[in-house]
């Protein structure tokens, strides 16, 4: 079986590659049922949080199975090695990495014999904050256990450090996740097994998503909603911050080993998050249709047609489009293949950039007045290449309408943004940006504008990437990641950021 080299990718340019997820986790539940293929469809749904690796674990409640590797769902599991792995219950993951090495190491569920016999799989979304405190855990624990190091801001090492921890308690996995998650500080999401029984997690903050379904003979615990959608599951709730969920012969139970102080993520709303996906009891689209009202009354434009760059930027379009009463169209046709290859493209193809994901409909733009609307701009690549490219198909003037806040901050929670000083917004206006990538005018929409769509309230949110306010501590390695740009002024990062990187009081 062919496999993939690990350049998987979705991204218009390779070097402006838009924020993305650590991961996506689901859990099965289902005695009687094919639960792997239950999972596999499952990791289909979430496919877009992760492409770099997919891998699943699979207990008939005797042994437990692990099955991992490179590349996309449908490129790791087929129909041969789905029937080689019958059980009762299931976890599956794909994992998008953020600055880890995208090899098969690094490839999730992690397993881990325990004490006494038998083995813990776990699968994570998210990202801890306080590994080196969990390492010397580990080591007073057990002097003798293998300790992976985290080195770098991703999300597989410290699935590893939570696996070799619980490792080193004895007695039923779900009283030892009492006992375990307590001490992880940070975002984690997560999904974990034994032979017999399914536990899920969801942090205090809850800032990673994970819900809870129903499926006819038994439960679905998954990072969205869709995916409970796609394997016949019914919707049931959030699984709260701060909840530990346990699913064996015995039933559902429900236990919390935290406060809850919600801090859900507010990225989810503007791209993350597949659209047919339900968060805080907001369908995702409707969400980002509404972001593109407001945008479009906090920054009205005169113009001949509005148009998405597809397909993150869609809802919104839509949104702006109803409210301002300017036309809405198709100007750009996306190639959904290119860029999920085996193989880089030759110096002459990248070359063209995003031509090689889009293509403009020049019958559709020539002579127009273009109003383009994105989810984001990280490095402003991107964007520049698609300025420039319109203007190339004749369109007349180019105004940038974008659906989120300027990105000023990176993320130390399972998203992978670039560092301060590679965010175009952390140091420069946005004038200034608009200027960069050749635009007649640029746009954001509010911060204000963004928490109304979502109607949570902005205490309930995370934040971060936009105003710099982390709910949780960073970690001391992430401090290279905060450095400003050299055009960013010193006191803007002083007065977010003092001596230690800011925390939420609330």
């Amino acid at each position: 079986m062919t496999r993939a080299d690990g350049h998987l990718t979705a991204d218009l340019d390779p070097q402006d590659h838009g924020p993305q997820d650590a991961c996506g986790v689901i859990g099965v539940y289902a005695p009687g049922e094919e639960v792997a293929t239950l999972v596999y469809f499952g990791m289909y749904a979430l496919q877009h949080r992760g492409q770099e690796s997919a891998g699943m674990a699979v207990s008939d409640g005797r042994r437990t199975m692990v099955f991992k590797d490179m590349g996309l769902v449908s490129q790791v599991f087929d129909g041969p090695t789905l029937d080689t792995l019958k059980g009762s219950l299931a976890i599956g993951h794909t994992r998008y990495s953020t600055t880890g090495s995208s090899v098969w190491d690094n490839a999730q569920p992690t397993f881990r014999s325990r004490p006494g016999g038998g083995g813990l799989a776990l699968a994570h979304n998210g990202n801890l904050t306080n590994s080196e405190e969990l390492e010397e855990l580990i080591r007073a624990r057990d002097p003798e256990a293998s300790v992976p190091h985290k080195e770098r801001m991703d999300s597989t090492s410290d699935t590893a450090l939570m696996s070799a921890l619980m490792a080193t308690y004895e007695g039923p996995i779900d009283e030892i996740a009492m006992k375990v998650l307590p001490v992880l500080k940070g975002a984690f999401s997560i999904v974990f097994m034994d032979d017999t029984m399914l536990c899920a997690a969801r942090d205090p903050q809850g800032i990673r998503p994970l819900v809870l379904g129903r499926l006819e003979t038994g439960w679905v615990v998954a990072s969205e909603t869709a995916a409970i959608d796609i394997v016949g599951g019914t919707f049931v709730r959030e699984v709260e911050p701060g909840e530990l969920i346990t699913i064996s012969a015995a039933g559902l139970r429900s236990a919390r080993f935290a406060t809850a102080r919600p801090k859900g993520c507010i990225f989810e709303y503007v791209y993350l998050a597949r659209p047919d996906t339900i968060i805080a009891n907001r369908r995702i689209h409707n969400v980002r249709v509404k972001v593109g009202k407001i945008l479009a009354q906090q920054a009205p434009v005169d113009a001949d047609l509005v148009i998405p760059v597809p397909e993150s930027g869609t809802p919104a379009a839509i949104g702006y489009a109803d409210e301002s009463g300017i036309k809405y169209g198709m100007g750009l046709v996306k190639n959904s293949y290119v860029g999920r290859t085996f193989i880089q493209p030759s110096q002459t193809l990248r070359n063209l950039g995003i031509r090689l994901k889009l293509n403009p409909l020049r019958d559709v733009i020539e002579g127009k007045r273009l109003v383009v609307v994105d989810d984001s701009i990280v490095r402003g690549n991107t964007q520049r290449q698609l300025v420039a490219m319109l203007r190339q198909a004749g369109a007349k003037e180019v105004h940038v309408r974008i659906s989120s806040p300027p990105v000023k901050w990176p993320c130390f929670y399972g998203i992978d943004f670039a560092t301060r000083a590679q965010l175009i917004a952390a140091g420069l206006s946005v004038e200034e940006i608009a200027a960069s990538i050749g635009a007649d005018s640029l746009a954001y929409v509010s911060l204000e504008g963004l928490i109304q769509a979502t109607h949570v309230p902005k205490d309930d949110l995370c934040r971060a990437c936009f105003d710099g306010v982390y709910p949780v501590q960073v970690p001391p390695e992430a401090d290279h990641l905060l450095a400003d740009s050299p055009s960013a002024t010193g006191r803007d990062h002083q007065a977010t950021l003092p001596e230690a990187p800011q925390e939420d009081p609330s």
